[in-house]
């Protein structure tokens, strides 16, 4: 009994320095990253290719996804609303939902499913190839050429997919609420308008999409640059990006949010 115990502590103690080690390596990657987006800038043909890839063909999901969230919300909203005869504080309601917490967080997630998992395969599958390899042999930093090029072609795309899904959420719920429902449009516009702070309110957003942006990046790139160079390697690389990405997302928003609105 006494063995097992102490098998159990040092498993457990193998995680945790596994862990920390991984996290000290990652911090050193994050700035070997740094050091190389100068080279990686002179090039930027290659961060634009890899905002295509990351960005432009993530659109049409943030898209379709905002729109039916601020559907959604436009309903709910109004049931909620109706009971305190306050109608006409939809837009309100379905604007502060999205710009301040909804946009951020599900473009993030789906952000981080879509292209994250997408960038880890691809620099996975680099790695197992050995194409990352042949470019060290030929005088080729493969952080400079791979890596950096899509962290900030990720780390770009999304606060910009942040704010189309918070537009086509906002629209989404003014179908809702205004063409469908009937609640009255100057009404919905203006009182969105008056309610909105820049600063306190788009600005956090901003600020928000900003640090997702960075983490899903930073893990995507970090956990395809340190995969084993198997198939089965590669898979379980994908498949922690998605899972550590959306738990990162989760918890600087709320960490952001303390920060944010505790006044």
């Amino acid at each position: 009994m006494l063995e097992g115990a102490v098998g159990v502590f040092r498993g457990v103690g193998a995680r945790v320095i596994n862990a920390v080690w991984r996290l000290g390596y990652a911090a050193r990657f994050f700035v070997r990253i740094l050091l190389a987006s100068g080279t990686s800038f002179r090039r930027f043909q290659l961060i634009l290719r890899e905002i295509y890839f990351s960005g432009v063909l993530s659109l049409i999901i943030i898209l379709v996804s905002g729109l039916f969230v601020g559907m959604v919300l436009g309903l709910q909203g109004y049931d909620t609303l109706q009971r305190y005869g306050s109608e006409e504080a939809l837009g309100v309601l379905v604007a502060l939902s999205l710009v301040r917490e909804l946009g951020p967080v599900v473009a993030g997630l789906l952000f981080a499913s879509r292209a994250g998992s997408a960038i880890t395969a691809e620099i996975g599958l680099m790695k197992a190839t050995e194409q990352l390899d042949a470019m060290d042999m030929m005088a080729v930093d493969p952080i400079a050429r791979v890596v950096a090029p899509r962290f900030w072609g990720a780390a770009i795309s999304l606060p910009l997919l942040v704010a189309m899904f918070s537009t086509m959420g906002v629209y989404g719920g003014f179908l809702i609420g205004a063409v469908h429902i009937g609640v009255d449009a100057g009404a919905f516009w203006g009182q969105m308008q008056t309610a909105i702070d820049f600063q306190r309110d788009i600005l956090n957003g901003v600020t928000k999409s900003v640090v997702f942006g960075f983490a899903v990046a930073l893990i995507a790139v970090f956990e395809g640059y340190d995969t084993d160079a198997t198939a089965e390697g590669v898979s379980r690389a994908t498949t922690r990006t998605v899972v550590t990405s959306s738990l990162a997302i989760l918890g600087l928003d709320f960490i952001l949010t303390s920060f944010m609105f505790r006044g």
